[in-house]
């Protein structure tokens, strides 16, 4: 994927990987909305995946392709081994966390504090790159506390390429891994794009992408112009409908109207095949609330799905509810830009 992007220029345009919320029915959601954008699995833990239900950590819709999945870990034989049993998930992508900073993950000694260890990181993208038929790549900071980004991140990048990694997602702020939550260390790190780009000039032919802090796809465009990749997280989830233009703005598709009659129908005959191997309405509603932001008619369908859904029984019939709610006429623009 990486290697042909580069040979011919064309952009990749994905969806970040977050904990609690890219799960399997969420990336089924952003499908509808985009055929090509790649997708994210939440981070799975190599441990997990050697020890855990493997299926519920890893399976996923067919439908969800290219869809990549981040592992969490530092030891090489366990990342190795982790993704010997993903293998047979043919996931399009194997991505190593190196930039989330929650107490849980440094408890753990992997995420952002490896940055203070790029030979473990190495290491860990050796072992995996030996054992993946998919592309192996990492997705890191700028620096953690304090490290200088133009020393830490340039170290962390070389030992990683020496290593084989085959493309690199950079979040453009720094971590702190003391004193700030995750949520903080999402806002409140000044955001340097620049030391990206500069990763690029240097790096010409490897594969860069960028994250952090991109609320739309003007600005999307605006960084692919720099880098090969670009990463939304938040705002693609928060407000789902901005996916429906990336295919015309980033993979030359013919730009056409959002088919919202077509996206319920679909959603509604995935719920219903969530329902019957035993799920709940809810697990899927819950990434669809913020869908229509900005709509007449938008509060009403939020309050549906956030209540009806968890009503014992609820079935796709809250989704028809939801959207009959949503007046797609009326002024107000669903795709944001």
């Amino acid at each position: 994927m990486y290697s042909d992007a580069l040979k011919t220029g064309r952009k990749i345009f994905a969806v970040a990987p977050m904990i609690d919320w890219t799960d399997r029915h969420c990336r089924y959601l952003h499908r509808q909305m985009s055929r090509h954008a790649l997708l994210y699995t939440e981070m799975v833990v190599a441990d997990a995946i050697i020890h855990g239900p493997r299926d519920r950590l890893l399976g996923h819709d067919a439908a969800e392709h290219p869809v990549a999945l981040q592992l969490g870990g530092s030891d090489p034989a366990k990342l190795a081994e982790a993704l010997r049993i993903a293998e047979a998930y043919h996931y399009d992508e194997i991505n190593l966390n190196v930039g989330c900073p929650s107490d849980r993950v440094q408890s753990g000694t992997f995420g952002a504090c490896l940055m203070l260890t790029p030979e473990t990181v190495a290491s860990c993208i050796a072992a995996m790159k030996a054992v993946s038929k998919a592309p192996v790549t990492v997705k890191c900071r700028i620096g953690v506390d304090e490290q200088e980004p133009e020393e830490a991140l340039p170290e962390l990048m070389t030992r990683v390429l020496d290593a084989g990694a085959d493309a690199i997602w950079i979040h453009a702020r720094k971590a702190w891994l003391k004193g700030l939550s995750p949520k903080e260390n999402r806002e409140i790190p000044p955001l340097d794009y620049d030391i990206v780009y500069r990763m690029k000039q240097r790096w010409p032919d490897v594969f860069i992408g960028i994250n952090g802090g991109i609320q739309t796809l003007d600005q999307a465009e605006a960084h692919s112009a720099h880098v090969d990749g670009v990463m939304l997280g938040r705002a693609a989830y928060q407000n789902a409908a901005i996916l429906a233009d990336v295919d015309h703005r980033f993979f030359g598709e013919p730009a056409t109207e959002a088919d919202w009659n077509g996206l319920r129908d679909r959603m509604m005959e995935y719920v219903e095949r969530h329902i019957a191997n035993g799920g709940r309405l809810q697990h899927v509603a819950r990434h669809m609330v913020g869908l229509f932001t900005g709509l007449p008619g938008s509060r009403r369908y939020r309050q549906i799905l956030s209540t009806d859904a968890n009503k014992p029984g609820a079935g796709p019939e809250v989704i028809a509810a939801a959207f009959a709610a949503v007046d797609f006429a009326g002024e107000g623009e669903p795709v944001s830009a």
